[in-house]
């Protein structure tokens, strides 16, 4: 089994920052990818970011191009999400997601397992 756990989501003023991270535990001792997602309400989930294991492949949506980081510490079971100068329009609830297997995708169906999400709130 793999449990994901999603941390430091907030509320935030517009122009500023948030790191979220996803600790992962139980059977991490295979190599894999790691996404970020979001979903806001009424709207589907949504590719936000993924990373290989080695952190040599990265993905972003455009829409987070140039203001998003994805990360990640492997001796710790850790991927990290750098949010920064963020918008009203990036307010929803995150998910980490890892991979079957270590290559990055951002279809919501390549990623069997899921964390339960920390919400982030831009105010304007």
């Amino acid at each position: 089994q793999v449990q994901l756990a999603e941390s430091g989501g907030g509320l935030v003023q517009a122009g500023g920052s948030l790191r979220l991270s996803c600790a992962a535990s139980g059977r991490t001792s295979s190599r894999y990818a790691m996404g970020w997602f979001r979903q806001a309400p009424g709207k589907e989930r949504e590719f936000v970011a993924a990373i290989s294991w080695s952190g040599g492949s990265i993905s972003y949506a455009d829409s987070v191009k140039g203001r998003f980081t994805v990360s990640r510490d492997n001796a710790k079971n850790t991927v990290f999400l750098q949010m920064n100068s963020l918008k009203p329009e990036d307010t929803a609830v995150y998910y980490c997601a890892r991979k079957a297997g270590d290559y990055v995708a951002s279809y919501v169906a390549s990623y069997p397992y899921w964390g339960q999400g920390t919400q982030v709130t831009v105010s304007s």
